[in-house]
């Protein structure tokens, strides 16, 4: 069975990923799986930037065809803030989720403007072709505290209720959820390139 390597360590990243990608006649295995230690700096401007760097790096890396994602959050009253640097904003990269959300919400307590959209740019680097990248988006609004437990890997997703709907992601079963969020939309549009390129 063909390998296809998703390029993260975030084991809620990864979960989501799956929850569409499943079913694919591909075996799908993170950098956990691998025992990949290795880091690369995300400088790119954009998320599909970052999404290629991070697809490209660990494909040579690995020789297997690898999917990477570059994810964030735009906030309007933080405008400028967020983007491409949200896991580094703030409480930065190392914090735990908690400290990370905590210091977010504080930072947004005093905002009445609460709109925000995220975004997620998915590539897909294989030996000796052009990298593809799949992006998707979701508008909403900023909770002022938790609706559900966070998720590892993913604090801003017990927080954030798309327009329209009346739960925050995490609230949400994986179709619900996939049907409308960032990451789901770009990860549906992969899934339907993998499943009409079997022979990659």
């Amino acid at each position: 069975m063909q390998k296809i390597l998703i390029a993260t360590h975030n084991a809620g990243k990864f979960k989501e990923l799956m929850e569409v990608f499943e079913g694919l006649p591909f075996k799908f295995f993170s950098l956990s799986d691998l025992k990949i230690n290795e880091d690369v700096e995300e400088t790119g401007s954009t998320y599909q930037a970052n999404a290629i760097i991070k697809a490209e790096f660990f494909g040579k890396l690995t020789g297997i065809p690898t999917i990477a994602d570059d994810s964030g959050i735009h906030v309007d009253a933080l405008e400028g803030e967020l983007g491409v640097k949200t896991r580094r904003w703030g409480a930065g990269a190392q914090a735990s989720d908690q400290e990370w959300l905590d210091f977010f919400l504080d930072r947004m307590s005093t905002e009445r403007n609460r709109r925000a959209e995220f975004v997620t740019n998915i590539a897909f680097w294989r030996p000796d072709e052009s990298i593809l990248t799949f992006q998707g988006q979701c508008v909403g609004q900023i909770l002022d505290k938790p609706q559900v437990q966070i998720e590892p890997g993913i604090p801003l997703s017990s927080v954030f209720v798309a327009d329209g709907k009346g739960k925050v992601y995490s609230a949400m079963s994986k179709e619900e959820k996939n049907e409308i969020s960032h990451r789901g939309l770009a990860a549906k549009k992969c899934y339907e390139y993998l499943s009409s390129s079997l022979l990659l």
